[in-house]
Formats: structure tokens, C-alpha cells, sequence
């Protein structure tokens, strides 16, 4: 067979004229149409990915996402920068202002995985570095919005769970507690249910009224667990404990199962910025689910409805201290202080609010702190964002908060998605416009908006 072949390839190079067999001609012919399949595959396989490229959602965000920065009458792109920052922060407050039923005494743990896999550089310097850089901006951005609430520290590490804070209502003993670095050095596995099951026995005393509430983030895809998970799970449900998972590596279904079965929120943040506004959404007071109707009950009011009635609940304003008064025992450290509060039920000396009296067990608030939480329950109206300066009211030359003098450039941006392109926002209650940095201050920062305060 061999040397046939060689014959047949001398005398394909020479010019005498040899037939060649069907066998090895006949791939020769169909060189054409094997190129024309070729195409038509390859033509197949590109519809596929790009259906594939639109296969997911998010990614029709990014689209040409460049042509929506445009330069304003100066030649910056500070402009439109800002709106795109906007738009991220405005989609906490589109929501429906409706009054919603909120806690606003929380009990918080915040669980950090201090395992090895928090070394990893995959978010710079370091997934722990960040971690604890964002828990502390967390910490203080939480007590801002919820002056009435308490935070725990406990981390997991070397497959235990270590109380790292006791929980405490004074934003520097928490962050106190986080300081130091080189007491939270990551080492060995996490074990989850025994961080999770550390908590649930910290909140296990907690009054019905106040909310209790577990932050975990998980930087590991493995936890290293002395017992069954699923029934310190059960005893979360039972004790109506609400737990909420950011996973800084994948998504784990011990972890969605935990936020599922209680209530809270799950993700997985897939960069820095990410990472932290999965974090600071947890900060704002979850909204208390409607139970289900109850089966051969009529009329209305809550026993129709299965939901509670609103109990009143009993609160002491305290007296303030000055600090040059003379050094007394404090009910709460047995320590000689000279500031701290009274109780204005039993005269005892507390160091710092909010908190309940160890003597007669009054919960002692101030009340700067409490009108300060209400703005969760009456929330300011979301501002309406003006499509175009052709609007049949008149518009303000001036942002109403800053007195800065409005862009008259237009962007692309849709009002749909609640960004003016034109960079005003209309109070819906007394119909004054504002900038958009202002529209986020009102509603981040004031809770109030400056036009109907008038």
C-alpha cells in the first residue's frame, strides 16, 4: 500500500496524466463543500454565543455604557460621573414611601470569618484587610441609623466560635473591640454552626419587641461543623432570629439556606464596591412580614389578618450627668465614673444609653435617639426626577438645599430608571427642585426635606 502511494504523489508533482482512484479523490471534491459547512457552523456557533452573551440580564447594563458620559459646558465629565454614582444610590429610596412596619430597636451579631481564606488578594490588600475596614464603616454608618440598637462581634476561627465584642449600644466599645488587628489573625477553618449557635444564645433573653438579627460574612467554601447545621437552623426559625450571609467567594446552599428559611438576604459580592453595598444594605430596619391570613377569621384589624397587635411598650428618659458632678458606682461596671445617666425610675447609674436598667429593668433611651428612629417608619417621598426643562410649572434656576445653579446640558439617562437628564428632582409635597446630591443627602442624611420644613 505504502509504495503505490508514493508512485501516485511523483506523478501528481510531474505532467503525465495518471487517473487517481476514487478513494483519494473523492476527498478532494468535496474540499469545497466541506468549507462551506465549516462556515455555516461557524456562522451557527456565533448566533449561539451572541444568545448566549444575552443569556444573562446584567450584562445588557453594561451595552454601550460609554456613550452616556458626555462632557458639560466646561469640558469635565464630573457631571456625568455623578449620575452614574447617583444611580446606584437612588434605588435604595424608589421604593413605595408608604409607612411600613419596621423594628426600630435592633439586636445585631456580626459574625467575620477570620479563617485562612481571608488572606487571599483577590480583593485588595487582602479579603481580611477590607473586611475589616468595611466593619468599621459599617458599624458607624449602622448606629447613625439606629441610635436604639445594640451590636455583638463574634468571629470564627481555627473551627470555633470566638466572642470577639460583647453587644453594647456605644458605637466605640464595638469598634474598640475590632482595633486591633493582630488579635483577629486569620487562622484554620471556619465552623459556622458553631458562630451562628454563639449568637443565637447571646439573643436568647432578648424582649419580643426588639429584633434579632445575624450578619455573617463568609469569605470560605468549607466550614467545619461539630454537629447537624440544620438544627441550629431550626432553633433560629424558633427563636425568629434573621440571618443575612455575604459571601465574599461563591454561593454556598448551607448559606442561602440560612437567609431563606429566616428571612434575611444572601449575595456574593463580585468586587470592592460590590462587597459594600451588599453590606450596607442590611443597615436600614427590615420590614416586618405579613403573616398569613388566618383560616375562618372575618373582619378586619389584626387577629383577621394574623399579625400582632402593636403592644405599648415602656421607656425612661434619663438625666444626664455633668462631668465635674462627684464620682459614684455606675449599676452597669461597678466603676467609679462621674458622667454617665440616672434612671429616672430608680435612681440608678448607668454609663451610657440606650440600654435597660440592671436594677428595675426599665429601658432607658434618649430622646434625640427616638425621634431620630422614626424616620424609618415615615420615610421622606422619593423625589420625582423632571424629564426636561419643558414642564408646565416653572423651574428653579437653583437647587432649593445647596443654591447651586443647575446644569443646562442634557445627558441620555432614562427617567425610567428615576435619573433626570436633565439633573433636577422635584419634591412631590411642596414642589421645589433639587440637585441630585442633594436629593441623596435629603433622604441619606436629613430625613427631612428642606422645602416642606419651611
Amino acid at each position: 500500500m505504502a509504495p503505490k502511494q508514493n508512485t501516485i504523489i511523483m506523478a501528481a508533482d510531474s505532467d503525465s496524466d495518471i487517473s487517481i482512484p476514487d478513494d483519494i479523490e473523492a476527498p478532494r471534491r468535496s474540499k469545497g463543500k466541506g468549507k462551506a459547512k465549516a462556515g455555516g457552523k461557524r456562522k451557527a456557533d456565533s448566533q449561539k454565543s451572541k444568545a448566549n452573551d444575552q443569556a444573562y440580564a446584567w450584562e445588557a447594563t453594561y451595552t454601550r455604557s460609554w456613550e452616556t458620559v458626555r462632557e458639560d459646558e466646561a469640558g469635565s465629565l464630573q457631571s456625568s460621573v455623578e449620575e452614574l454614582l447617583a444611580r446606584g444610590r437612588r434605588r435604595r429610596f424608589l421604593d413605595s414611601a408608604a409607612p411600613i412596619r419596621r423594628t426600630i430597636i435592633r439586636h445585631l451579631i456580626l459574625i467575620l470569618d477570620l479563617s485562612n481564606s481571608m488572606m487571599d488578594r483577590d480583593m485588595r490588600p487582602t479579603r481580611f484587610d477590607l473586611t475589616l475596614q468595611y466593619a468599621r464603616e459599617f458599624i458607624a454608618e449602622w448606629f447613625d441609623q439606629n441610635p436604639l440598637g445594640q451590636i455583638g462581634i463574634v468571629g470564627m476561627r481555627a473551627g470555633l466560635g470566638e466572642r470577639v465584642g460583647e453587644m453594647s449600644g456605644n458605637p466605640q466599645d464595638v469598634l474598640k473591640a475590632i482595633a486591633d488587628r493582630h488579635k483577629l489573625e486569620p487562622v484554620g477553618e471556619p465552623s459556622l454552626q458553631n458562630a451562628v449557635e454563639m449568637a443565637r444564645s447571646t439573643m436568647s433573653h432578648l424582649p419580643t419587641h426588639s429584633s434579632r438579627e445575624i450578619v455573617i460574612i463568609f469569605g470560605s467554601l468549607t466550614t467545619c461543623d461539630p454537629g447537624n447545621i440544620h438544627e441550629t437552623l431550626d432553633s433560629c426559625v424558633k427563636n425568629k432570629i434573621r440571618i443575612s450571609v455575604v459571601a465574599l467567594a461563591a454561593e454556598m446552599k448551607i448559606c442561602r439556606e440560612l437567609c431563606d428559611r429566616t428571612g434575611g438576604q444572601f449575595g456574593v459580592a463580585m468586587n470592592e464596591g460590590h462587597y459594600k453595598d451588599l453590606l450596607f444594605e442590611l443597615i436600614p430596619p427590615p420590614a416586618l412580614k405579613a403573616l398569613a391570613q388566618v383560616a375562618g377569621v372575618t373582619g378586619a384589624g389584626p387577629a383577621a389578618s394574623g399579625n400582632p397587635a402593636a403592644d405599648l411598650m415602656m421607656m425612661g428618659f434619663p438625666t444626664r450627668l455633668p462631668e465635674s458632678s462627684q464620682p459614684t458606682l455606675c449599676v452597669c461596671h461597678s466603676e467609679l465614673k462621674s458622667q454617665g445617666f440616672l434612671c429616672p425610675r430608680c435612681q440608678s447609674k448607668v454609663c451610657d444609653v440606650p440600654t435597660d436598667c440592671d436594677i428595675c429593668g426599665l429601658m432607658i433611651v434618649s430622646s434625640p435617639h427616638l425621634a431620630r428612629s422614626y424616620h424609618h417608619l415615615f420615610p421622606v417621598k422619593p423625589y420625582d426626577a423632571v424629564p426636561n426643562l419643558d414642564v408646565p410649572e416653572p423651574l428653579s434656576s437653583v437647587c432649593q438645599g445647596c443654591a447651586k445653579p443647575f446644569p443646562t446640558i442634557s445627558t441620555t439617562f432614562n427617567v425610567a430608571e428615576g435619573i433626570s437628564p436633565v439633573g433636577r428632582y422635584r419634591c412631590p409635597e411642596c414642589r421645589h427642585t433639587f440637585c441630585s446630591e442633594c436629593d441623596i443627602f435629603v433622604h441619606d442624611v436629613v430625613h427631612t426635606c428642606p422645602g416642606c420644613a419651611k
